[in-house]
This record gives C-alpha cells, sequence and structure tokens, in this order.
C-alpha cells in the first residue's frame, strides 16, 4: 500500500492530530511547515474561534495546502464549524464521533479530502461506503475519547487494513520511531499522533500538563466514564473521583454532573492539575522532552529509518 503521500500534500506520512484545547493555529502552522499535516482540532472552538484559529495558522505557514481542520460530529454548531473552515480555504477535513455519511459526500462536493475516525473493522467499512477518501483507525491505546470497543492499535490496524480499500491510518500508542514503523509494517498508509505532540513548544498546552506528561509513568491512564463517552485520562484528583463513582456503579447523569462544564479547559489549557479533566494516551509515559515540531520530526524521521535498517539486517 502506498503511504498518504500520495493522498495529502505532505512531506511524511504523519498527521498531528487535531485535539481539544491543544492543537490550534500555531501547532498546525508549525507542523505544516515540518512536512506533515497540521490539524486544528475544532472540537473545543466556537465558529468564530475557528475562524482565528484557521487565519492564525495561514500566517504562519508557508504551506497552507498542509493544513486541515478536525470537527467531530456531535456538536450543533458542526455545520457552521465546517462552512468556517471550508471559507477559510481548508481542504482537507478530519471527521469524528458521528456518521460518516452525515458531511462527507456534502465535503466532497465542495472539492474537500474527508478522513474519518474509526475504531473498528465494521466502522471503516460504512466511511468506505459513505465515500470517505481514508480512514483513521483509532486503537484503545489512544488518548481523549475513544470508541466502546477496546480493540488496540496492534490488532486493529492490521483487521482495517484488510476490510478496506482505501488508505488506513494508524492512531493509537504511536509515539516515536519505533511504533511509527511498527504501524507501518501492520499495513498502515500512515500515522496520526496526538499525545507526543502535546508536549511540543507550539501545543496551547499548558506548561503543568506538559511537566505531568513528562512525569508520567505506564500505569499513568486509565480508560473511564464508559456509561457516558469512555476518555482516556491521566490519574489525578478529579481521575480519582470518577472512578469511586463508577467503582459504586453510578449512572450516566451521576457522572455527567460530577464532569460539569469546562473540566478539560481548566485541566489542559489552564493547568489545574487536580481538578482538571486530563486527556492523554496511553504513550505518554514513553515521552521524556518537550521539542519544537520541527525538532520532533526530525527526530521521529531519523529513528523510524533506524528501526527499519535495523530489522533488514535481523531478518
Amino acid at each position: 500500500m502506498k503511504n498518504i503521500t500520495t493522498l495529502l500534500p505532505i512531506q511524511y506520512p504523519i498527521i498531528q492530530a487535531g485535539m481539544v484545547w491543544v492543537s490550534g493555529g500555531k501547532l498546525a502552522a508549525a507542523s505544516a511547515n515540518a512536512g506533515i499535516l497540521g490539524v486544528i482540532g475544532a472540537g473545543s472552538m466556537k465558529p468564530e474561534l475557528l475562524e482565528q484559529h484557521i487565519l492564525k495558522a495561514k500566517s504562519l505557514t508557508s504551506h497552507p495546502e498542509r493544513l486541515a481542520v478536525n470537527v467531530p460530529l456531535l456538536y450543533e454548531k458542526t455545520k457552521e464549524q465546517l462552512d468556517v473552515a471550508l471559507k477559510g480555504g481548508i481542504k482537507i477535513f478530519i471527521t469524528s464521533a458521528g456518521s460518516p455519511k452525515t458531511y462527507t459526500q456534502f465535503l466532497k462536493d465542495q472539492g474537500a479530502t474527508v478522513i474519518h475516525v474509526t475504531s473498528s473493522p465494521e466502522l471503516a467499512q460504512k466511511c468506505e461506503a459513505a465515500g470517505c477518501d481514508a480512514v483513521i483507525a483509532e486503537g484503545f491505546e489512544a488518548g481523549g475519547h475513544n470508541g466502546r470497543e477496546e480493540i488496540t492499535t496492534m490488532v486493529l490496524i492490521p483487521q482495517v487494513v484488510d476490510a478496506v480499500k482505501i488508505p488506513v491510518i494508524a492512531a493509537g500508542g504511536i509515539v516515536d520511531g519505533r511504533t511509527i514503523a511498527a504501524a507501518m509494517s501492520l499495513g498502515a498508509a500512515g500515522v496520526q499522533m496526538g499525545t507526543r505532540f502535546v508536549a511540543t513548544v507550539e501545543s496551547s498546552a499548558h506548561e503543568n500538563f506538559k511537566q505531568a506528561i513528562l512525569s508520567s509513568t505506564p500505569s499513568s491512564t486509565m480508560l473511564m466514564m464508559k456509561k457516558y463517552v469512555p476518555v482516556r485520562l491521566l490519574k489525578n484528583q478529579f481521575f480519582d473521583e470518577v472512578k469511586k463513582l463508577e467503582d459504586q456503579g453510578a449512572s450516566k447523569e451521576e457522572l455527567v454532573a460530577l464532569l460539569g462544564h469546562g473540566r478539560a479547559k481548566a485541566g489542559m489549557l489552564e493547568g489545574d492539575l487536580t481538578g482538571g479533566e486530563l486527556e492523554i494516551g496511553q504513550g505518554c509515559s514513553m515521552i521524556k522532552n518537550s521539542p519544537t515540531v520541527a525538532q520532533l520530526i526530525e527526530q521521529l524521521v531519523e529513528d523510524y529509518e533506524k528501526t527499519v535498517s535495523r530489522l533488514a539486517r535481523t531478518l
């Protein structure tokens, strides 16, 4: 399978994920400048704020064709977000958290490339039937909101590759050159990386959050709130409160009441490590530094090439 540089105008088959409160115009522009797809995460943005971040990203990059927007399809202003992005010249869309049938044809009629996030082979087939140009198959290891199937990346990717003819982009637990090589060896046409980009200089994440990632251990995250919307969280006081409720058999309504409003913003953007919601992937404990995006891409490419070379000598 060819990699996604034949589908997308990028140098390396890497997508910087669109994450709430983290993936703004600055991070997307830095990613585009480094040769990968830079994605603005619209999930935490009202249409007017999304417009500002698109303009900011375009002002900071000489490669606006490498900019994309991630739009979760569960919000009431989704159509407005899509319209704003199209008006801003965005031609690549990553959709998630909803049916790919809803907006794929609309976007393709506007000349856009559409990629949908999926968590199972069956859902990937629905994306292909809806006309998506590619799918992002996201494993259970990923940060933020996950699918309910709980299929891990290493098991998910080959099954999705076998299930569809469109390119499959691997996501979940991919944080370095070794894991990129592993994903590509499973048949992926490229990778999407979120957690690794949270701890970069250009990320919008609060410095407290970045430092918490650098201090994390292999057991620092867990998937929670399965009765509501499953989300992988970094363990803190809020996590403990969620776990206590879930251990007591709490209802969806009780979990929603505990979550309230603004917890993710408080944790990830404003740095409240106690009561904030800290969404991060299982691979966070493998991250030991906070480089610029340009430095990160250079290191990822070098590590990937070393891994492939070592494997070639071994087999």
